[in-house]
């Protein structure tokens, strides 16, 4: 019997890379995580995760000025998403990337759903979308709860998005729903989650990546620590 720990840490891909858009962890995993692939010359199974933000950090959202016009979190929710930012930041600034605290918390399963759709479809373009789509929204210069913008960033990144809007509306959204719900009961919370398909090793957070790559090459000598790599 298949469970649901199996439909969501199997692949044929050697590593499966749970990301969400709106996730400033996932931003700054993004760059590390692309080089592993390269230098690995494999293709990983990426999925997304549209997080629930609210549901554990409360939500809030404020003006063009930075003023908060509405808030619903406690002082020590908001300490530990002030301290998220500036953490991604200073990962942010040393890659060269700009990364601005967003004016509220986005759906960004449109977004999110776009990388299933270029998965299914043109893989070999899965950077050149990911490229696209988290770099301006991270500098507050896409909408990616517009269904025509997100669809805009595909076509900017050579793929072809005839038919995305229907795939949204329904094969791409009942498939991106179904796999929310089976992930936490699997163990997966956060992004970025990855998950070792041969050993079935799930690890949150790109500090693991020298591990994971450890993992991948076949665990051979000591293993690494815990790093943060760029």
């Amino acid at each position: 019997m298949t469970t649901l720990a199996d439909q969501t840490t199997q692949s044929t891909a050697p590593l499966i890379v749970y990301v969400d858009v709106k996730s400033p962890y996932a931003f700054v995993a993004l760059k590390p995580t692309l080089a592993l692939e390269r230098r690995l010359s494999v293709n990983f199974d990426w999925r997304p995760l549209t997080l629930d933000i609210p549901s554990y950090l409360g939500s809030a959202r404020k003006d063009n000025r930075g003023r908060v016009v509405e808030n619903r979190r406690s002082s020590s929710q908001w300490s530990a998403v002030k301290y998220a930012y500036h953490d991604a930041r200073r990962y942010a600034q040393r890659q060269g990337l700009t990364l601005r605290g967003t004016q509220k918390i986005w759906d960004s399963s449109i977004a999110n759903m776009g990388i299933s759709w270029t998965v299914e479809r043109q893989r070999a373009q899965l950077p050149d979308y990911l490229n696209a789509v988290y770099p301006p929204f991270w500098r507050r210069e896409l909408n990616i709860e517009d269904i025509s913008v997100v669809g805009g960033v595909l076509t900017s990144a050579g793929i072809d998005a005839s038919g995305f809007e229907d795939y949204c509306a329904g094969d791409g959204r009942r498939k991106h729903d179904d796999l929310q719900r089976r992930l936490h009961p699997a163990g997966i919370y956060g992004v970025p989650t990855y998950v070792v398909t041969d050993c079935g090793t799930i690890l949150f957070g790109r500090e693991h990546l020298p591990y994971v790559e450890w993992l991948l090459r076949g665990a051979q000598g000591p293993a690494p620590d815990v790093a943060y790599t760029l």
